[in-house]
């Protein structure tokens, strides 16, 4: 188990990355180029892109979303889209740039094998 957000967690999200096949991702899900910055007692730089999450931000990002990290943790155990929703409402998430790239994630379906990596993400994290 790594802590969320650990430089340990970031090694082995790197690792698990690089031994992951193609994602066959679906169009929408591929073209997504962004990067998170999480505020708070938990400062850190994360990015998505081709479907795999990966420290530090990227210059090409479309999208840069801040939110605070007790934020980022709730939605993370919830997985409940309408919290994330409620949280940017009330401004405990920003967007910057192109906002039709944050809104493509909430319909987006991920491929099987997406899923896989993120349930091992999942499976090795310590929140």
């Amino acid at each position: 188990m790594a802590k969320f957000l650990s430089q340990d967690w970031f090694d082995k999200v790197s690792e698990l990355n690089a031994a992951t096949d193609a994602l066959n991702l679906p169009p929408n899900l591929a073209a997504i180029l962004l990067n998170l910055k999480v505020t708070g007692d938990t400062n850190a730089e994360l990015h998505l892109k081709d479907g795999k999450i990966a420290q530090g931000a990227i210059d090409d990002a479309i999208s840069t979303i801040t939110i605070d990290g007790d934020t980022l943790l709730q939605i993370i155990k919830t997985g409940d889209i309408n919290q994330a929703i409620e949280a940017f409402m009330v401004g405990k998430i920003r967007i910057d740039g192109d906002m039709t790239q944050v809104m493509a994630l909430q319909s987006a379906k991920p491929s099987q094998e997406q899923k896989a990596l993120f349930k091992q993400i999942l499976a090795m994290t310590e929140f």
